[in-house]
């Protein structure tokens, strides 16, 4: 059986070198003979069960030791014909907004503006304004303009 783990850890880096922890994290996994693709938000690494398995207490404590505050991890079976689709890494702007819609209980256009207010600057402590076209697309899901996230990111930057 093959699997897939796809892992995170924070705090994220928007723009420049990737973080020492996330490097970290990508290395362990190399090291651990694991196929791995290093996104801008995260790892995906691809094995066998047994040896991805046992990879990830490593992976884990090299991110910890790296300066990682937080290790998020997603394993699925790559080789499940009717699972839930691959999310590749490409993906994670939506995946931050869907954790933050989760949090915040509600779709990002649902909220009312202190909501959207505060959905954006969880977006922001994330790292997801960091990723190209980040700003249009978080303005599609809050249902406002680009100028508004623009001044939602300035308020907070006050």
């Amino acid at each position: 059986m093959r699997l897939e783990a796809e892992f995170t850890s924070e705090p994220f880096h928007g723009e420049g070198s990737p973080p020492e922890h996330a490097v970290a994290a990508r290395d362990a996994a190399a090291e651990a003979g694991l196929d791995t693709d290093f996104g801008p938000l995260g790892t995906l690494a691809r094995g066998e069960a047994k040896e991805l398995l046992e990879a990830l207490p490593a992976i884990a404590k090299a991110a910890l030791e790296g300066g990682a505050t937080r290790v998020t991890l997603q394993l699925r079976r790559a080789d499940d014909p009717g699972g839930a689709p691959v999310v590749e890494l490409n993906d994670a702007l939506a995946r931050l907004i869907a954790d933050v819609e989760r949090e915040l209980g509600a779709k990002l256009g649902e909220l009312d503006r202190a909501g959207k207010q505060r959905a954006v600057r969880l977006l922001r402590e994330r790292g997801a304004f960091g990723l190209r076209k980040s700003v249009s697309s978080v303005a599609d899901a809050l249902g406002v303009t680009r100028f508004t996230v623009y001044n939602y990111l300035n308020r907070e930057t006050d």
